[in-house]
């Protein structure tokens, strides 16, 4: 099974909070909101989509690439993970 598929409860909910947050930024914006706040609001959905990629390239990783049966391969992949985390916040 497609690790998507295992976490789909979870991916769907991240999904659906960043449309909230996408929302309350198209809110802000059309309403005249401030400067800051709005720059604030930008940081936040870059972050939330951010998260979300992180989430699923992790997963693909771990499923497709590395495989779940090698632990030689897994453990290689940390420090992989360790840059990207790293790179996406």
């Amino acid at each position: 099974m497609s690790h998507i598929q295992e976490d789909r409860k979870k991916l769907v909910a991240r999904v659906r909070r960043i449309g909230g947050q996408v929302a309350s930024l198209e809110r802000a914006i059309a309403g005249d909101g401030e400067c800051g706040a709005v720059l604030q609001q930008l940081a936040a959905v870059r972050g939330a989509v951010n998260g979300l990629i992180l989430q699923v390239m992790e997963g693909h990783l771990r499923s497709h690439v590395a495989g779940s049966g090698n632990a030689k391969q897994q453990d290689e992949l940390l420090p992989v993970l360790a840059v990207l985390r790293s790179y996406l916040k």
